[in-house]
């Protein structure tokens, strides 16, 4: 099988769906003849035309307004927001209106919106490097997506288009380039299914995004040593598909959660809570969380380095949780 990027997956996907269906189209900043702040849509104004390939005015409340109204009134919309930093100046649109106006009229109005937007860090300091996803995972009415291979990049994306309601699809912008198998057919990943990456009997690791491919490296440096890791990847936040989660820590009984973000009131505090509610007579050590250090992104790049975490801090954890 061919072995694409992130980056690529995400384009095919797009680029499969704008050709499948013509009330599919692309708006945000910078997005067409500049081709995206990380390259993602370069060359996409030359084939679908600027009817479907929009810049904007650098409004994050007038996209996401926008694109709520073409949703509403029959298209499907993929308004790009440059930063999941900046998609906090498009919170009453999301919040208040994409969410809420389906429940809203007894589900007479759908809004098959995709809020593409990547998120993540590299010296971008405190306002441009936060993890936000818990924000929109907590607001019902919205599907929130945040893969980590390109092959599930590409059929989570496909299945968000497809999706009549609105689907915030999180891209972390340091695994743009990372690569992995993607078949060339046609495929769909449905949304709200964790998988298991990786079986294994001692330990059960939970993780998304970037810190699931991490999981994934760490998992494959312990079974050098006899150590045999089960990975989970939630792939989506909202909703929460926690039954292999729960499979998993009845036969490792013992868990650690990895996650970008702030401990405190995070996804992992979520599956930790859900856990113990759903397993708890399963469980033979505490469960470890791996987290975010509880500061703003430090610009200076030894202290952003120890405020995020890393492999070891998620190997750390493993042999913490096996004593």
């Amino acid at each position: 099988m061919r072995t694409i990027t992130v980056r690529q997956a995400i384009q095919e996907a797009l680029r499969e769906e704008m050709r499948r269906d013509e009330n599919v189209f692309l708006m945000g900043e910078d997005i067409a003849y500049y081709g995206s702040a990380y390259g993602v849509t370069k060359g996409f104004v030359d084939e679908f035309g600027e009817k479907r390939v929009k810049d904007t005015p650098i409004s994050e409340t007038a996209i996401i307004g926008a694109a709520t109204g073409a949703a509403l009134g029959g298209l499907r919309p993929i308004p790009e927001i440059m930063s999941i930093n900046f998609a906090l100046q498009a919170l009453d649109q999301v919040v208040n209106h994409s969410a809420k106006l389906s429940y809203m009229f007894g589900g007479q109005m759908k809004v098959p919106m995709v809020m593409r937007t990547p998120a993540g860090w590299s010296q971008l300091s405190a306002t441009h490097s936060q993890t936000l996803e818990l924000l929109f995972a907590y607001i019902p009415g919205l599907k929130v997506v945040m893969p980590s291979t390109p092959y599930d990049h590409k059929g989570l994306l496909k299945s968000a288009i497809r999706d009549d309601d609105p689907v915030i699809f999180i891209e972390h912008a340091l695994i743009y380039g990372a690569k992995g198998e993607v078949p060339e057919e046609e495929y769909l990943v449905p949304i709200g299914k964790s998988v298991v990456r990786r079986p294994g009997k001692d330990v059960t690791v939970v993780a998304y995004s970037r810190m699931a491919m991490l999981a994934m490296e760490a998992a494959n440096d312990l079974a050098a040593e006899g150590i045999d890791v089960e990975v989970i990847d939630l792939r989506t936040l909202r909703p929460l598909d926690m039954e292999p989660v729960i499979e998993s820590v009845k036969k490792t009984n013992r868990v650690v959660i990895a996650e970008e973000g702030w401990k405190t009131y995070g996804i992992g505090a979520e599956v930790q809570s859900r856990i113990y509610e759903e397993a708890f007579d399963y469980i033979d050590a505490p469960v470890r969380r791996v987290a975010g250090v509880e500061v703003p992104a430090p610009y200076n790049k030894h202290l952003e380095m120890a405020a995020y975490p890393h492999k070891a801090n998620i190997v750390a954890a493993i042999r913490e949780v096996l004593k």
